[in-house]
């Protein structure tokens, strides 16, 4: 497929927005044998089938869900010019996609591209959030311009992308105010107390187990979380003692009405951004390598 035919991209996305063949001529204005004869021209040019019927429905293929993740974009962006041509806006916001890790805490991510927002010039982050590998393949295709991680990207790594380190932070352990008072004497009485911990792939797991091990306590664990946000949602229900970054503390007491039981020093969480070029040149991008050790990071 040399040349991409924009009309039939547009019926197959009006087809997918509407439901139904049906509804997208309504939308369109145009008989349903059009748009049928369309979309059959654009899969030809694909090579594949974009959708598969299901009795009388439609549902997209894995290579439709492809082609209508970029029709999306083609067309938002499309109706985003329309409109500013109208409004005769001269500048138009710089647009950042930010990829952020399942386990980095939200309040740091926000302390990490508040850089971005503040520029002179209007900046607008998108942020994604999942798993390394995924976000990694989301960069490769340039469809993210930044990862913020807390792991720097892997030796031997297919996808070329480079580290810039933000800085680090102790973990701290924190508890409800309503069952702090129970734990007085740190770390001795985590030994059985109730904790709720990341999952075991992730390195704060680890590094807190063998710090758990070097102290000689033995927590019991409760419950265990994939998203850092949930885990505190737990810890503020007073379902068990957590694990946070110590220099987002002083905001995970208010926000979860908690307190701090001990800094555990031995642990420390490392935040890196992963970009697809060593230098960074995207303005907004720039802002947060550059700024990330002011305030955050440095007591």
């Amino acid at each position: 497929m040399r040349h991409l035919n924009y009309t039939h991209l547009l019926y197959f996305w009006t087809v997918v927005r509407g439901g139904s063949i049906a509804s997208a001529a309504e939308t369109l204005n145009l008989a349903p044998q059009t748009i049928s004869g369309q979309l059959k021209l654009l899969e030809e040019a694909v090579g594949e089938p974009l959708f598969n019927r299901v009795g009388r429905g439609l549902v997209l293929t894995d290579t439709g869900r492809f082609v209508n993740q970029y029709a999306d974009e083609i067309f938002h962006l499309g109706a985003e010019l329309t409109q500013r041509i109208k409004s005769r806006e001269a500048l138009l916001p710089t647009i950042v996609h930010v990829g952020v890790l399942t386990s980095i805490p939200k309040m740091v991510a926000l302390h990490v591209m508040e850089p971005a927002l503040d520029l002179a010039e209007p900046v607008r982050v998108v942020c994604h959030e999942g798993d390394l590998d995924t976000l990694l393949g989301e960069l490769a295709t340039h469809r993210l311009d930044l990862i913020i991680s807390d792991r720097p990207l892997p030796s031997g790594s297919p996808v070329k992308a480079f580290n810039h380190p933000l800085g680090e932070s102790s973990v701290s352990i924190f508890a409800h105010k309503s069952i702090a008072k129970t734990y007085r004497t740190f770390p001795d009485d985590l030994d059985d107390a109730p904790i709720l911990l990341p999952v075991a792939k992730y390195t704060l797991r680890r590094n807190l187990e063998d710090w758990f091990e070097r102290e000689g306590v033995v927590p019991r664990i409760v419950a265990e979380f994939d998203d850092s946000a949930l885990l505190k949602a737990f810890g503020e229900a007073a379902r068990g003692l957590f694990p946070a970054s110590t220099i987002i503390a002083d905001e995970v007491c208010s926000m979860y009405h908690a307190r701090v039981l001990g800094e555990v020093e031995d642990v420390k969480e490392r935040y890196y951004a992963i970009s697809p070029e060593r230098r960074v040149k995207h303005p907004a991008v720039l802002a947060i390598t550059e700024s990330a050790g002011d305030g955050l990071f440095q007591a």
